[in-house]
């Protein structure tokens, strides 16, 4: 299992739209994405920050239901 990263939130959401998640809006420094599902709609929001601290982007990797390994793969 690879270690959460340190990454800019562009890098962040540019990584979850190769995942099929989209930018609902933007209110202030806060960013809501979205992504639908066979059965429901997930939504997270995702702070503007540089860099965002690696806890609160484990629980956004968390929310995404996506493992490290697999979000890392998708930064590439």
């Amino acid at each position: 299992m690879s270690k959460v990263p340190t990454l800019s939130y562009d890098k962040v959401i540019n990584a979850l739209r190769r995942d099929g998640w989209v930018v609902v809006r933007q209110r202030g420094s806060h960013i809501r994405l979205q992504k639908h599902t066979e059965d429901k709609t997930l939504k997270l929001i995702v702070p503007a920050h540089r860099p965002i601290k690696r806890s609160t982007l484990s629980h956004i990797i968390k929310q995404a239901n996506l493992s490290v390994d697999e979000f890392v793969n998708l930064i590439k």
